[in-house]
C-alpha cells in the first residue's frame, strides 16, 4: 500500500515524504486526502497557477479535502 504525502489545506502545496507542516503555511491544516497532481515551474506564465493563486514553483494538489 502507498502512503499518501500530505498536501496543504491552504496553498495545497504537496509536502516531501515524512513532512507533516506546510513551511510556506505553518499553521494551515494538512491533508491526505486531496486528489490531482500538477507542478508548476514558472508560475507567472502558466494558467493553472493563475487560478490557483500559486506564486512559487512546486507541487500541488488541485483539490485538498480537510476536515
Amino acid at each position: 500500500m502507498v502512503k499518501m504525502p500530505f498536501s496543504c489545506g491552504e496553498c495545497h502545496l504537496v509536502l516531501a515524504d515524512g513532512v507533516d507542516q506546510c513551511p510556506r503555511c505553518p499553521s494551515a491544516p494538512v491533508s491526505s486526502d486531496w486528489t490531482g497532481y500538477v507542478i508548476i515551474v514558472n508560475p507567472e506564465r502558466s494558467e493553472i497557477a493563475k487560478r490557483l493563486q500559486v506564486d512559487k514553483p512546486g507541487r500541488y494538489a488541485l483539490k485538498v479535502n480537510v476536515r
